[in-house]
């Protein structure tokens, strides 16, 4: 049923803007879309239940990465990066928030570790952006911004599989492009991305904010949350801990693999007793307790975007939609891009949303007169849309789970809320005037 992605992703998007938790919120949507398609609620929930395998090594990944992070938080070295940034930034807002998204920039491209960065580098952080009154709204569109925007349009690193994917998908449904000409039909749309991060960054969040009180239940993670408490001077463990972050950082970089990396980083720090072999629980425990609700999340996600795809929901939804986009090409663009906001805000993945929009957008772009070039903007922009914002997809999850170490940020209204009016409004006009232009 074409409705059905429509009302589902409506599902999740009020229950998370009542604050209700975003896994109920996701299962709730799961549900909704499979009811609406004919299934009983045991085969829909069946269906769900089977699309959560899809990203078990991610949700490992998350959880290690964790780990890993309240591992570095022992030894001390985020201390010094604190204290050399309170020298450096002090009452530096700003200058701040574009430091953190060139660091996240990084994270996507020269050295592809995606979200990995967040954990160790935000939560040591907090306590000096409340000094400021930095508004951790501001960072987190930072972060989203420097998780999305290089991929879309930088054909390296990550930007380079999803460059990809989007030649594949296109290639698949009879239409061939080079990975150049993928990359320059997707430079307008990722400018308005920047345009997006120099509002935020230089209108709406630039006054300061009082810090959020912390939830009088939360209980943060203590050897991060106080890593600002510490002044120590460099020592022996501390370059050892730079050694666990380049191994990490380099098997990333090489076999692409977070579990592996993460796992060997965690060796490395207990091999030369950075942490004591007492303290593994301890770690462990405290790392399920920084990323494990983010692991969750990714496992309902992908089992929510299974029962979309067992459904033929979304190609319901195009097929209905070409009802009404007519011969005008500035229509047909605006409705494409409209699908794929929906899509991707329920998915949360822009990655595995561009196969399943390419089979549908590549026949209608052909019979419209769309060259290649509009078509893979039109597809890329429609697989990027809904990424920031929505509140299942890493690029908003990340951001949270390192301003969130203290229990003073909000996923929903500090993170999803912000990152898609500053993201999806201008990469949504940006790909529109693409696919007319080009």
């Amino acid at each position: 049923m074409a409705s059905a992605v429509i009302v589902s992703v409506l599902v999740l998007t009020i229950f998370s803007l009542l604050r209700v938790n975003v896994i109920i919120a996701i299962l709730a949507a799961g549900l909704t879309a499979g009811l609406m398609n004919g299934e009983s609620l045991k085969d829909s929930l069946d269906m769900l239940i089977n699309g959560m395998g899809d990203q078990a090594s991610v949700a490992l990944s998350y959880i290690l990465l964790g780990a890993f992070a309240v591992s570095i938080g022992y030894s001390g070295i985020t201390n010094i990066l604190v204290n050399y940034l309170l020298r450096v930034l002090k009452d530096k807002r700003t200058l701040m928030v574009l430091v953190i998204a060139a660091v996240a920039c990084l994270s996507q491209n020269l050295i592809p570790v995606h979200i990995a960065f967040i954990p160790l580098l935000i939560p040591p952080l907090l306590k000096l952006f409340d000094q400021m009154e930095l508004d951790r709204r501001a960072v987190a569109s930072a972060l989203t911004f420097g998780l999305q925007a290089p991929y879309v349009m930088i054909p390296v690193g990550f930007g380079l599989i999803f460059h990809q994917t989007i030649q594949e998908a296109m290639a698949a449904n009879g239409v061939e492009v080079t990975i150049p000409t993928i990359a320059k039909s997707l430079l307008i749309p990722g400018s308005g991305m920047i345009i997006g991060l120099l509002i935020a960054v230089f209108v709406t969040y630039r006054k300061k904010r009082k810090p959020m009180q912390l939830q009088p239940d939360f209980q943060p993670v203590k050897d991060v949350a106080d890593a600002t408490n510490s002044k120590a001077g460099f020592t022996k463990k501390h370059a050892y801990t730079i050694g666990a972050i380049l191994v990490t950082l380099g098997i990333q970089a090489i076999w692409e693999n977070l579990v592996i990396a993460a796992l060997a980083g965690l060796i490395v720090l207990f091999a030369f007793r950075v942490v004591p072999y007492r303290r593994g629980d301890r770690v462990m425990t405290e790392g399920i307790g920084m990323m494990g609700t983010i692991a969750f999340v990714m496992l309902v996600a992908a089992g929510y975007a299974n029962v979309l795809t067992e459904t033929e929901s979304v190609s319901a939804l195009v097929e209905a939609s070409s009802n009404y986009m007519g011969n005008n090409q500035a229509v047909i663009a605006f409705i494409l891009l409209l699908v794929g906001l929906v899509v991707t805000m329920g998915i949360g993945s822009s990655f595995a949303t561009v196969p399943i929009v390419a089979a549908l957008f590549v026949p209608i772009c052909a019979s419209a007169g769309f060259s290649p070039l509009a078509t893979a903007a039109l597809i890329g922009t429609a697989g990027a849309l809904g990424d920031a914002g929505s509140p299942a997809s890493d690029s908003t999850l990340g951001p949270t789970s390192g301003l969130n170490a203290d229990g003073r940020h909000n996923h929903i209204w500090d993170t999803c809320v912000p990152t898609f009016l500053h993201y999806n409004i201008p990469l949504f006009l940006f790909g529109w005037i693409a696919a007319l232009i080009l």
